[in-house]
């Protein structure tokens, strides 16, 4: 590959330095599901058994992204926290796998309903806390479902 310089000459440029360039590892953060939607993302979020006395109730939340906005108690911090686990090509909210071997550590009864549509997929995802592997899926949904103090 060759150009012309400012002053004239005739100047080789090796294409080596733009293929490894090419090759540089890109990082995880830009494969994003929310830098390839073009409109929000909305989510149903029901939950139960949260907590004690009134917490025990079914609550359900509405939730947008894209700008963060509804019902949610924390609709930015929800909205953050899924970008930052949306990974593309990936279901989010993928259940645990089956075979998985899980601690018995019972987590408590609290359950969760979360449909609607992120990352232009559509959302029909249950949580529970009823062994170690859905307690930690749980946790790592927080603050989209709420922190059981774990």
């Amino acid at each position: 590959m060759s150009y012309v310089t400012r002053t004239g000459r005739l100047a080789r440029l090796s294409p080596l330095p733009l293929f490894l360039a090419a090759l540089a590892p890109v990082p995880a953060s830009a494969y994003t599901a929310s830098a390839y939607t073009e409109t929000g993302d909305h989510l149903t979020v029901t939950v139960r058994d949260t907590g004690s006395g009134a917490d025990r109730a079914e609550r359900t939340y509405e939730l947008d992204c894209h700008p963060a906005r509804g019902t949610h108690p924390d609709p930015a911090g929800a909205c953050a926290g899924l970008d930052r686990m949306t990974r593309w090509g990936r279901d989010t909210f993928a259940p645990v796998p089956e075979g998985s071997v899980c601690t018995m550590l019972y987590g408590g009864p609290a359950t969760a309903h979360v449909t609607g549509t992120w990352a232009g997929r559509p959302v029909d995802a249950r949580f529970d806390r009823s062994n170690g592997c859905e307690t930690a899926r749980w946790d790592r949904f927080v603050p989209l479902l709420p922190s059981m103090g774990t």
